[in-house]
């Protein structure tokens, strides 16, 4: 078996680096996907690969550069930001061998997608990018700037957030770190019943009536 060697720390500041300048480049148009989302992701993903036996680098790496489809366009999936995901880390010197599997792992970690069996490294990049969507100030703070970056309706996100995540948590492994899933998931199952209860609000035709009034 093949010894990988690790990306060295001076290429993943580098990535950090060119990550960070699109994000403050972009601030006005990454609302919620700006570099506070990445910045959080990355952390957490780090601290969820030490624990899980994932190669750590590739899961900062991958954290680092899982949302840059929305620099490209606007309300888009993973899969139309992988030109400049290869671009910036080719730029940054990582090794194409490393490209490849974290382009892997960005895919595998996509909620839209992704299953029980997914490989370690994504996991823990799953893991901390559902925290972000779990957390009690993210409906309060940061769901309306989520609306805003990408021109779609409350209707529409709130289908979204139940079609995506209500299977998952259902089927046991919303979270797949078990400690991640002992301490947050009381967070997650708030989060999805605020949903839950949005998109049975907005057949109310009062509701629909009050949000076109108060609309900005």
């Amino acid at each position: 078996m093949r010894t990988r060697t690790r990306i060295p720390r001076s290429v993943i500041a580098d990535v950090e680096q060119r990550v960070r300048r699109l994000c403050e480049d972009l601030a006005a148009k990454l609302q919620f996907h700006g570099w506070h989302h990445v910045s959080f992701v990355r952390d957490k993903s780090v601290h969820f690969a030490e624990r899980n036996g994932a190669e750590v680098d590739v899961v900062e790496v991958a954290a680092l550069v899982h949302d840059l489809n929305y620099m490209v366009r606007r309300n888009s999936l993973p899969t139309d930001g992988a030109a400049l995901r290869r671009k910036v880390l080719f730029v940054a010197g990582v090794p194409q061998g490393d490209i490849d599997r974290i382009e892997e792992v960005v895919l595998e970690a996509e909620m839209r997608t992704r299953h029980r069996d997914i490989s370690p490294e994504a996991q823990a990049l799953s893991d901390a990018d559902t925290l972000f969507k779990a957390l009690p100030v993210t409906p309060v703070v940061l769901a309306h700037r989520y609306l805003q970056e990408n021109g779609i309706t409350l209707r529409e996100l709130a289908h979204k957030i139940v079609g995506e995540q209500a299977g998952k948590a259902d089927e046991g492994y919303y979270f797949y770190d078990a400690e991640a899933a002992a301490t947050y998931t009381k967070w997650a199952e708030t989060n999805l019943s605020l949903w839950k209860c949005i998109v049975e609000s907005l057949d109310d035709p009062c509701v629909e009536d009050l949000l076109t009034k108060v609309k900005p």
